[in-house]
């Protein structure tokens, strides 16, 4: 053993315990030598400011993985996170330490040195993580991964990377230059994977002995860690401080901070840090030159705690995440009393068998058999990650790949997420959001799962604000998504998952307030009052409401009607209506008084109605596209802002009733209120009829562009605006031989477009009157014009399903067929392909108790309301009999209304 070992290790000394960080030999090995050292005190690398956190460690509450979170006070975005996972020999020497009343320092370079040097400008060392503060200081941590680990893999935040560095997170020649230590022992071993070198060398020769063992008996503890300090010594002498520029400063601290401790504790001391520090540490100097490295650096006021962690996270390459491939791999190696590869594949076929893989206890023999016997024939000490997969695919997936990524997500990464005791330090904000976790049986889970919400209960409604509360304070920690339970405004479906880094947005947000409420409250105003667009305003009152923020929707509405009367874009106020009419509707549902919100959407709504027409004059194709957005967006919004509002529903329990209909209940004298501006005197009904009027203005423009006029005509047709043959005149104009044919298709691709708002081509199958207009029009488009047309048509009905597309081929075929209007008793056409001669109204009465009872007709007090069509059979009226006699047999004309 050379003199450079003998000082690394010498019992009348400190003892320098060079480790990889978050790997579990290490981690074994370090547990061996303090049972070996019993030292009288325990240092260990991180930053010194953790020292008082040190005890909470030994609590029950302290499950891993977790990381000490440091942040600026003044700038909590300027945070750092040091990772510790249960195989990391740091965490096992600190719990080693408490277990036995030992003292415990931390001696790298403090947390307010590194933050504020980052803030200095010195980020090349640090690294990015997507430009986001809290991602990037955690990329300024020393890595370990697949090709870049090293001995010293520091799970450390600071501004002087070590042997490893952030690799991936380099630009330029300077990353080039930096030494990976691990990659050269392993060359110099004669391997081309530096992981596998080190896992056949450190982990998984002593995890073939089991996580109780410390070595074989008789051996001596400390050999392994004076072997490697040798070969980091070597290095060292070769390759100086390995690029790493400021790993003098961090090394200097080491010493002095070591120093301090030899005067207090005397030389029992052990010392846990990476390898690639343990030279710098075993080298003399003095503390003039190394206070003299440390002289000048900026300071900042910081406060640390302890957060909760996941394997997921430590398993990422991206951002800080440790770059460890596999923790739950490590994980299993270290807890696993004995035979860690027949516990592994156990696992596995434990996790097969519950997503309904037939595995047996035979073939978990049989793949211990061949991941031995392979590991065996390529020389490796114990199977690996590799021998087991190709093992499990071979044995338990017959060939297949398929359960690999199940594996890989659920047991070789694995989903767990740890816990820190509710003592720890902590902002107020996460305090609250702690209680009304713990009062809403809401628990952070690192597995994302979805969670779906009845706002009819208590418990689901704060839940609700709480999510909905949170992502307005930029904490997402759960995101909305479609429900597939029902479309009914009373549910919403959430998809939930805890990262590590939603502490620190948390910190963030605490500037805003010490609760949630207060917290929302006040960036909501923030933000109302900040907002550039009409749209973020809206927005805004709508995640308001959805958040149950009373006293910031007043600051919101005043934003929103400031920015609504000095904003005349008719795009923009429609582009702002849609939500905030759903804020409207959520408030009703919420049971929020939503008034004033009323008042303001009616308000724009009726500018839109006045603006639209003209705006939508003179448009280009683009132009025209954008402005079919907001018509489908307007006419979605004046559907919901036209319902009758709670308890005045009146006589119809869908609140849907054409102009015409209001006109004859208006009477000869009030006929004209539909048409009056104001929402007030002519209610949410006539709003509807007031926009019938603006969809008929656009659509009779001779200037509006064909895909609009379209547009709006379906529209028409869809509420039944249009009477007997209006459809059928609109599109004979539309497609009249003196409109230019690209017009012409716009109007198409408008009316029975199959996009978003379209039937995907339903109402050419069922209505041949229209379907041979446009064939009529289609063979008399000239061939000079055809070319143009062509791609417009192509794109109209190449959104239709392929049965939808087969029934028009067939029927265009089929050539036109007789008008459908026939005398009584007349015999029914000939049927469409797929369809039958005709209605049989016996079966289709069959139905109508049961859709009379969804409907709620009868149980409302509708059975003398006037019908007519298919809805005299709904309402079961006494006039039935004489309907029938003089109504074609299949006619369903009044259906749609």
């Amino acid at each position: 053993m050379s003199e450079r070992s003998e000082r690394t290790t010498n019992r009348r000394g400190p003892v320098l315990l060079g480790v990889r960080h978050h790997g579990p030999g290490s981690a074994r090995a370090v547990r061996a030598a303090l049972e070996q050292c019993t030292p009288d005190a325990v240092l260990i690398e991180g930053p010194p400011e953790a020292d008082a956190l040190v005890p909470l460690a030994a609590q029950e509450g302290m499950r891993p993985p977790v990381a000490l979170l440091a942040h600026v006070q003044d700038d909590p975005g300027r945070a750092a996170f040091w990772p510790l996972a249960e195989f990391s020999p740091e965490w096992v020497a600190m719990r080693w330490a408490l277990e036995r009343g030992v003292p415990v320092r931390f001696i790298d370079l403090p947390a307010a040195h590194s933050l504020a040097m980052r803030e200095e400008g010195e980020r090349a060392d640090e690294g990015t993580a997507d430009g986001h503060p809290a991602a990037g200081a955690e990329a300024g941590g020393e890595k370990r991964g697949a090709g870049k680990g090293d001995a010293d893999g520091a799970h450390t935040v600071s501004p002087v990377p070590a042997a490893d560095g952030p690799g991936e997170q380099e630009a330029g020649a300077e990353a080039d230059v930096r030494v990976d230590p691990v990659r050269v022992l392993a060359e110099a071993a004669g391997y081309d994977d530096p992981e596998r070198w080190w896992e056949d060398v450190v982990e998984h020769r002593a995890g073939r002995a089991g996580a109780g063992s410390g070595g074989e008996p008789g051996t001596d503890a400390l050999a392994p860690f004076a072997a490697l300090a040798e070969a980091m010594g070597a290095l060292r002498e070769t390759y100086g401080d390995g690029g790493h520029d400021r790993d003098p400063v961090r090394e200097a601290h080491m010493r002095l901070r070591l120093r301090a401790a030899r005067r207090e504790f005397g030389d029992g001391i052990a010392v846990v840090c990476g390898a690639w520090h343990v030279p710098a540490l075993a080298h003399r100097t003095t503390v003039a030159a190394d206070r003299q490295l440390l002289k000048g650096l900026p300071k900042a006021k910081v406060a640390m705690t302890w957060v909760p962690w996941t394997h997921r996270r430590l398993s990422r390459h991206s951002g800080y995440g440790a770059g460890i491939a596999s923790p739950g791999w490590y994980g299993h190696l270290f807890s696993a009393p004995d035979r860690p590869v027949a516990r592994w594949l156990t696992k596995v076929a434990g996790l097969l068998r519950e997503e309904d893989y037939a595995v047996s206890s035979a073939h978990v023999i049989e793949a211990v058999r061949l991941a031995e016997g392979l590991a065996t024939v390529r020389g490796r000490p114990l199977a690996g990650l590799t021998e087991l997969d190709d093992a499990v695919r071979a044995v338990m997936g017959d060939g297949s790949d398929a359960p690999s990524s199940l594996i890989h997500d659920r047991l070789v990464v694995g989903d767990v997420l740890g816990e820190v005791p509710d003592d720890a330090p902590a902002v107020p904000l996460q305090r609250d959001i702690a209680r009304s976790q713990r009062s809403l049986r809401l628990k952070p889970e690192a597995l994302e799962r979805e969670l779906e919400l009845d706002l009819r209960k208590e418990t689901d409604a704060g839940r609700s604000r709480l999510l909905h509360r949170l992502r307005l304070l930029g904490v997402p920690w759960g995101e909305p998504t479609r429900s597939r339970g029902g479309t009914g405004t009373f549910r919403e479906t959430w998809r939930l998952r805890w990262e590590p880094e939603l502490s620190v947005r948390v910190a963030e947000a605490g500037i805003w307030g010490t609760t949630v409420l207060s917290a929302a409250t006040a960036k909501a105003a923030s933000e109302a009052t900040g907002a550039a667009t009409l749209a973020e305003v809206t927005a805004l009152a709508e995640r308001c409401l959805l958040a149950e923020l009373p006293d910031a929707l007043p600051v919101v509405m005043r934003a929103l009607s400031d920015r609504a009367a000095l904003d005349a874009d008719v795009g923009h106020l429609a582009q702002a209506l849609p939500a905030l009419v759903r804020s409207v509707r959520y408030g009703d549902v919420r049971g929020t008084d939503a008034a004033a919100l009323r008042e303001v959407a009616v308000g724009l709504a009726e500018r839109v109605f006045v603006g639209l027409p003209p705006a939508c004059a003179g448009l280009d194709a683009d132009g025209a596209a954008e402005m079919r957005g907001h018509l489908d967006a307007t006419h979605q919004a004046v559907g919901l802002l036209g319902q009758p509002e709670t308890g005045q529903a009146g006589g119809n329990p869908t609140g849907r009733q054409t102009s015409r209909q209001i006109g004859r209940q208006a009477g000869p004298h009030t006929g004209r209120q539909a048409d009056q501006p104001t929402g007030r005197r002519t209610g949410p009904r006539h709003l509807r009829a007031r926009w019938a009027g603006v969809l008929r203005a656009v659509g009779e423009r001779d200037a509006v562009p064909g895909l609009i006029r379209g547009r709006a005509a379906r529209l028409l047709l869809d509420e039944g605006e249009l009477g007997d043959g209006g459809a059928e005149r609109l599109m004979g104009l539309a497609l009249s031989p003196g409109t230019p044919p690209t017009d012409a298709a716009g109007w198409i691709e408008g009316f029975v477009g199959g996009g978003a708002g379209g039937d995907g081509g339903m109402l050419l199958v069922h209505d041949e009157r229209l379907l041979a207009l446009v064939d009529g029009w289609l063979t008399g488009v000239p061939d000079a014009a055809f070319t143009d047309v062509l791609p417009l048509l192509r794109r109209t009905f190449a959104e239709y399903e392929a049965g939808v597309r087969r029934t028009l081929g067939e029927l265009i075929r089929r050539g036109p067929s007789s008008p459908s209007h026939r005398q009584a008793g007349a015999a029914p056409d000939a049927a469409a392909p797929g369809f039958g001669p005709g209605l049989d109204r016996d079966r289709a009465a069959a139905v109508l108790p049961t859709l009379r009872m969804l409907l709620g007709i009868g149980a409302h007090g509708f059975d003398d309301e006037p019908n007519d069509g298919l809805s005299s059979g709904l309402s079961g009226g006494p006039h039935d009999d004489q309907r029938d006699a003089t109504r074609p047999a299949d006619d369903l004309t009044g259906a749609r209304t």
